[in-house]
């Protein structure tokens, strides 16, 4: 019995599991496409497969579930740019190093779904400050952590001379991502830069970057 149940509870959490991601692709989908006014709730739960009382059975509120997909998303993306990226190893070109993960960065964050949620948080600030807060948290300053963590790691190698990890991770951060980034916000995606823009603003950002704070 004891097995059965614990079967039970599990294909629970599985089946609750699946609603609770269907409705967040939804959201995804009808929150870029039409913002957040624009997103009606009963036509969400339908493309959810789910009743509106289950929506809000798993988020409480449709400002919830907005704040949840601005954390999901850029969670998402800045664990496909952060995770499995080794310090160089012993001997590495650091320049090559800093250049593929500055166009790394680049490639993931400036897509379409994200520049439009980007914008949509800020076309909302006003009524709900949270959304920014999130996005803030999960984004920009949890990519600086990483970043800082790093740099001080190869700081402690004498690769590189940080007195202030924060301050070289946030320049390091807006040198690669400033100018594209407020280029393809203001805009559109047709200004999303293309391989050979995107390299060669890499190649700017690290040789600034490496005359401030290489080692010396």
């Amino acid at each position: 019995m004891m097995a059965t149940d614990g079967a039970s509870v599990m294909e629970s959490m599985g089946r609750s599991e699946r609603k609770h991601r269907a409705i967040l692709a939804a959201a995804e989908e009808m929150f870029l496409a039409g913002g957040y006014l624009g997103t009606n709730m009963d036509e969400l739960a339908a493309r959810s497969s789910v009743s509106k009382q289950t929506v809000y059975k798993h988020f409480g509120s449709k400002e919830a579930l907005f704040v949840e997909l601005v954390t999901s998303m850029t969670d998402a993306a800045g664990d496909r740019v952060h995770s499995d990226v080794a310090d160089p190893a012993e001997g590495d070109d650091l320049v090559g190093f800093l250049e593929s993960y500055a166009d790394r960065q680049l490639d993931i964050v400036m897509t379409p779904k994200l520049l439009q949620l980007r914008r949509l948080v800020i076309g909302e600030v006003g009524r709900f400050p949270d959304l920014a807060e999130a996005l803030y948290e999960h984004g920009p300053k949890r990519a600086i952590g990483r970043l800082a963590a790093m740099f001080e790691r190869l700081a402690e190698r004498g690769l590189l001379h940080v007195d202030d990890a924060t301050a070289a991770a946030t320049a390091f951060n807006w040198l690669v991502m400033g100018e594209p980034l407020n280029r393809a916000m203001l805009l559109g995606d047709a200004a999303i830069p293309s391989h050979d823009h995107r390299r060669s603003q890499v190649r700017t950002a690290v040789r600034v970057f490496l005359a401030a704070y290489g080692a010396r």
